[in-house]
């Protein structure tokens, strides 16, 4: 469950929260003045998020191209490929 706490707790304690951060998978939400203002997570957890946020634009894309019809048959595919390739 994700936490939440004040950007006074954050400036006060950031050994404490910064451990947390590493040691869970949700982010440490911030408030300032009562509002959230940050999401804080530790480096590992972020680039593992922008792996899984790259791979499913990824998918997106081509979903899209299959929608538009840019498509063709894995036949083809490969084809195309060895004669580019040489292979």
């Amino acid at each position: 469950m994700p936490q939440i706490i004040s950007s006074t707790k954050l400036r006060n304690n950031y050994n404490a929260v910064s451990q947390e951060c590493h040691a869970s998978p949700d982010p440490v939400f911030v408030t300032k003045n009562g509002v959230g203002d940050l999401a804080v997570m530790g480096i590992d957890q972020y680039e593992q998020m922008k792996v899984r946020l790259d791979f499913y634009e990824f998918l997106l894309e081509g979903r899209r191209d299959v929608e538009k019809g840019r498509v063709s048959d894995a036949h083809a595919a490969a084809s195309s490929l060895r004669e580019r390739y040489g292979i």
